[in-house]
């Protein structure tokens, strides 16, 4: 990409599929699990390890994305992401090669600090090329380029699983794919104000370091974002337990109508790029009543076709709610700082991820079951919505920025 030109379609798109290598992460392998288990049985504990192989790329997400960020604002964007496409692909692999389960551990932090490199950096690029709505459109695409790619993973993981659990490792491969397009389409970020003032703005950020960060505000949306992660993959991740309890017992069954509900997602998406310049406390408020609702229709199902339907009116509201939080804290920072402010909504995120299976667990074996545990997070996002309610006129003095406050942000 020239430097005199302005970004297009393939420079959205190129910045874009790096967010689902996290996706692949765990979903291309989930079908070939058995298979690792059966290879490592040997290995006392594997019960317990060979899972992490699936698991500690989204951990190391957690821990390091804001560090992440932080390299991003002090080196530069883009070299970083495509050396991390590099490091992603070889280490990725490396489990078709490896013969040892640590090795293959190993290997797999390797991927999970690359994987948040990509992650960090890619979101931070979409903020810095596109500006107004169509930052907004490509920064929601991700939810729903997240969620659609969970399906395409898992099939492909599937069928290559069929010629041995090493074989979908190859896949790993596709991240150089994606260093060739982010090479062609893309350029190295500049500041998003004027000359003068990011050269200014750029020296007291790099003398006072975090001194210009929205602290208040970044705080409330990651609150928020670690709340409304909870909820966003419960259902992907309990749907088919809640099925079973109503004689879904079937795995193939219980996976295909838990895809069918996910496409609320990718929807809620498509809405949000209708409803998205709503103020941000009407859109939470939204959100949450569809995550409460949802939950609740899920929780007091009787029959396998009523939890679906409150699967896919949570999934919807899910849809909307991580495009409204990523486009609200992508709005708050300027340049200079949004690579680390990108990182701690992606550690936010993936705290989230990692603490909603823990949290569902704790509430089923206290209230008897998993139907009421839906039940239990019915009335967490009602207390979720009832919050957003009392804080609505200081949530919407936060939700409105522009390039003066954000100027003077960096001043302290």
């Amino acid at each position: 990409m020239r430097q005199n030109e302005e970004p297009g379609v393939m420079t959205g798109i190129a910045l874009l599929l790096p967010i689902t290598l996290s996706t692949m992460a765990i979903v291309l392998l989930a079908p070939v699990l058995p298979g690792i288990l059966a290879e490592f049985s040997g290995v006392p504990g594997h019960e317990y390890w060979v899972p992490m192989i699936l698991t500690i790329p989204a951990l190391c997400i957690a821990l390091l994305s804001t560090f992440a960020g932080l390299l991003g604002d002090v080196f530069g964007r883009r070299r970083l992401l495509m050396a991390s496409f590099v490091i992603y692909a070889a280490v990725g692999v490396a489990p078709v090669f490896l013969r040892g389960l640590w090795a293959i551990l190993i290997s797999r932090v390797g991927v999970g600090i690359a994987e948040a490199l990509i992650m960090v950096l890619s979101t931070t690029m979409i903020g810095d090329t596109f500006q107004g709505r169509a930052r907004d459109k490509w920064l929601a695409a991700q939810t729903a380029f997240a969620s659609l790619s969970a399906l395409l993973f898992f099939n492909i993981g599937g069928q290559l699983g069929s010629f041995g659990w090493r074989t979908p490792f190859w896949v790993y491969l596709s991240a150089l794919l994606m260093l060739a397009l982010v090479l062609v389409y893309t350029r190295e970020p500049k500041s998003d104000v004027p000359h003068g003032q990011a050269a200014k703005i750029h020296a007291h950020a790099s003398s006072a370091g975090w001194a210009g960060f929205p602290w208040a505000r970044m705080l409330l949306i990651l609150a928020i974002t670690v709340y409304g992660a909870i909820f966003f993959y419960t259902v992907q991740i309990q749907a088919s337990s809640g099925l079973a309890v109503l004689g879904v017992t079937n795995p193939a069954r219980a996976g295909f109508l838990t895809s069918i509900a996910s496409i609320g997602v990718p929807l809620g998406t498509f809405a949000y790029s209708r409803i998205g310049r709503w103020p941000v406390q009407r859109l939470l408020t939204i959100e949450f009543a569809l995550l409460a609702v949802g939950f609740l229709l899920m929780g007091r199902a009787n029959t396998a076709g009523t939890f679906m339907v409150g699967c896919f009116v949570n999934q919807l509201g899910a849809g909307l709610l991580l495009p409204t939080l990523l486009v609200w804290a992508m709005s708050l920072l300027a340049y200079e700082v949004r690579g680390r402010g990108a990182g701690m909504w992606q550690s936010a995120f993936a705290l989230g991820q990692f603490l909603s299976p823990v949290i569902v667990t704790l509430a089923a074996t206290h209230v008897g079951g998993v139907l009421n545990a839906f039940v239990v997070f019915s009335c967490g996002a009602v207390v979720g919505l009832v919050v957003l309610l009392l804080c609505a006129s200081k949530i919407a003095r936060m939700g409105d920025v522009d390039g003066a406050s954000l100027l003077a942000n960096l001043h302290g």
